[in-house]
């Protein structure tokens, strides 16, 4: 066995050992000798990675509720309002709308980007679409919904609706996210009509993946890629990264699974865009991923009906 292949053998080894909650601080090796990680990762219950965090606040803390925040628990932000909704047989009226509304293409190109909208000419074009009524609660920031921590990646679609349902919650489905980023305007990006790359965590450099390397996805080797390939931040830390109602990092940052609201599709929607130069826009879904699929930009939040008095 060659030196390389035996360094790398021996950090997997070694990771298998290091129990899952404890701190961890693998080196990687490889040809070029030895990589101390960036981050300072933990192993959440043995299969979910986040960054360590000195600075979380607990839910009650994180910012004051709102005048409709007793509908919801601490740390949930109330959304009510009317949702622009896309017309049937999936014609995603809203996306084609907002296209006819930009007058300053970044690119045309997949992943298509738009640096500036008309806000006048989008209300105009969007004035005769239909809406329907919403009213429910959202994590103001990114699971675990704590300002100032990070947020748990590599999570299937299935064990983040599970984790939801521990805390007596849900996945939000697309439609609730997707109304909690654009608001009642059905906004392109939620502070607005300007694409603003300071805003939120977006536009940075993509950095080639080794798929294979992510394969373990726990093991010390898929450590080492994901720490060489994060570029996110702490949920809440950007000020400017808040939608109408006050909800956080909705764009940019991770990807985030939701529940599909299209009859006869597999259920396992990504919102929001992750940090690297991809749409990051309010209504823009991801539905090619199965809900057994997870890699190392994906986070999620959760949702929860409102009380009732």
């Amino acid at each position: 066995m060659s030196r390389a292949r035996l360094a790398v053998a021996l950090v997997v080894a070694l990771g298998a050992l290091v129990p899952s909650s404890s701190r961890l601080e693998l080196v990687t090796l490889g040809p070029r000798g030895a990589r101390p990680l960036a981050h300072d990762w933990q192993l959440r219950e043995g299969q979910y990675w986040q960054i360590e965090s000195s600075t979380g606040q607990a839910a009650e803390q994180t910012e004051a509720p709102g005048p409709s925040g007793s509908a919801c628990t601490p740390g949930m932000v109330a959304i009510e309002g009317r949702m622009k909704v896309d017309g049937p047989n999936d014609v995603e009226a809203v996306d084609v709308l907002q296209w006819a509304a930009c007058t300053d293409w970044i690119s045309r190109e997949f992943p298509e980007r738009c640096a500036q909208y008309d806000r006048s000419r989008w209300l105009e074009l969007s004035g005769g679409l239909p809406t329907q009524p919403l009213h429910f609660c959202i994590d103001r920031f990114e699971y675990p919904n704590r300002r100032g921590t990070y947020p748990w990646i590599g999570v299937t679609w299935f064990e983040a609706k599970e984790l939801c349902e521990r805390e007596g919650k849900r996945l939000c489905s697309e439609a609730e996210w997707t109304f909690a980023c654009e608001g009642d305007e059905a906004a392109p990006y939620p502070y607005g009509y300007r694409r603003d790359s300071e805003a939120c965590v977006i536009d940075r450099a993509w950095i080639p993946v080794d798929e294979a390397a992510l394969a373990g996805r726990t093991d010390a080797r898929a450590l080492a890629e994901i720490d060489r390939l994060w570029q996110g931040e702490a949920s809440g830390s950007r000020a400017g990264c808040r939608s109408p109602f006050g909800v956080y990092d909705l764009t940019g940052n991770v990807d985030e699974w939701t529940t599909s609201v299209r009859p006869g599709e597999r259920p396992s929607i990504l919102k929001g865009g992750y940090w690297g130069p991809v749409r990051t826009r309010c209504r823009p879904s991801t539905r090619a991923h199965g809900e057994n699929y997870s890699f190392y930009q994906q986070g999620f939040r959760c949702c929860a009906d409102v009380r009732r008095p």
